[in-house]
């Protein structure tokens, strides 16, 4: 159903497509993301704006303050899970010099998402936008087969066909997903229309091992689409004392960031989680919770616990913690190196 689906999308997408493209045209060479013809190191942050006492719904009134601090810190890139359909935010964040990856989840009640087939919709009506990097599919679904069947190889199959018609109704923009770390050979084989591999490391504040392995088994491009720690100690542990604890979130930060940007030649940036504290996440979304839970999570630095509402280098009101201070340092100074 979904491949006849995509295939009748895509008929229809051929007779559609926009020959006026005004945006900027992303490519691939080799492990090297390309911004018109220029090499582009992701400096990012995973965005999510949910205000006080909301449930999962984002508000934009915040998005002008929350640009200001963006681009104080050499922010250039913010991943967004699911698509932005307001032109308005769009145009404030090109007119403030970022690019965006907007993420499609698989089903999202027929809304801009895979299995329905309109995302492709979506790429569209915005594909010619300035702000536009990259198209994301899914968002750690490799830890989730649940979700399809009992069987993730339906996950594959199915990211595949959308990034195959997204080639098709968009050539200036890379597909791109952010896959529950390392994708294993299977995976790879049934996903060759994915671009960049994008990738969710908790590895500890020690990514490093997973650049060597991706080298060994892929010549594509990769960035860590998701990495970082919160600033709630569970436990005491490595010399961090129990509670909340923002020098153990910008250390881990530092040293995190330190081995991305020292490993260009493989890896193409980073999209830090997240930019705020999310209190919507673990219990009342109307005070900040501590607890919450994420899938393969005990790689969190540094007490193996993700404390789901203190992701954020800003607080809920945008007062900055110590890992922004960490942040923009290291975006403020990191070179790009030719790869």
């Amino acid at each position: 159903m979904f491949r006849t689906l995509l295939f009748v999308l895509s008929f229809t997408t051929l007779l559609s497509c926009d020959t006026n493209f005004n945006g900027s045209d992303v490519t691939i060479s080799n492990r090297t993301i390309l911004v018109d013809n220029e090499s582009y190191l992701i400096k990012g942050i995973c965005y999510h704006p949910v205000p006080k006492g909301s449930p999962n719904i984002r508000s934009w009134e915040t998005l002008t303050q929350d640009l200001e601090l963006m681009k104080e810190a050499g922010i250039n890139t913010i991943r967004f899970y699911a698509p932005v359909d307001d032109i308005k935010v769009l145009d404030e964040i090109d007119q403030a010099g970022l690019k965006v990856i907007i993420g499609f989840g698989y089903n999202q009640g027929g809304t801009f998402d895979i299995e329905s087939g309109t995302f492709i919709d979506y790429v569209n009506k915005y594909k010619n936008h300035k702000a536009i990097l990259m198209w994301e599919l899914g968002n750690e679904y490799n830890y989730h087969p649940e979700w399809f069947g009992d069987d993730i190889k339906n996950w594959y199959n199915a990211m595949n066909d959308a990034a195959g018609l997204i080639h098709t109704t968009d050539p200036k923009h890379p597909t791109t997903t952010a896959h529950g770390d390392l994708p294993d050979a299977l995976t790879l084989s049934l996903s060759p229309n994915i671009d960049v591999w994008g990738m969710n490391v908790y590895r500890w504040d020690k990514p490093e091992s997973i650049f060597k392995e991706w080298e060994a088994v892929s010549s594509k491009p990769m960035y860590l689409s998701e990495t970082g720690g919160d600033s709630y100690m569970k436990i005491a542990k490595a010399g961090y004392e129990q509670g909340e604890n923002q020098k153990a979130q910008a250390d881990a930060t530092k040293n995190i960031l330190k081995e991305i940007f020292e490993n260009q030649d493989i890896c193409s940036g980073v999209t830090v989680f997240s930019f705020t504290d999310g209190w919507w996440k673990a219990g009342n979304n109307d005070v900040q919770d501590i607890g919450g839970s994420a899938p393969n999570s005990t790689g969190v630095p540094y007490d193996g616990t993700p404390n789901e509402e203190y992701w954020g280098v800003v607080d809920i009101d945008r007062n900055k913690k110590q890992a922004y201070s960490v942040l923009k340092d290291e975006y403020l100074s990191v070179k790009k190196t030719n790869k």
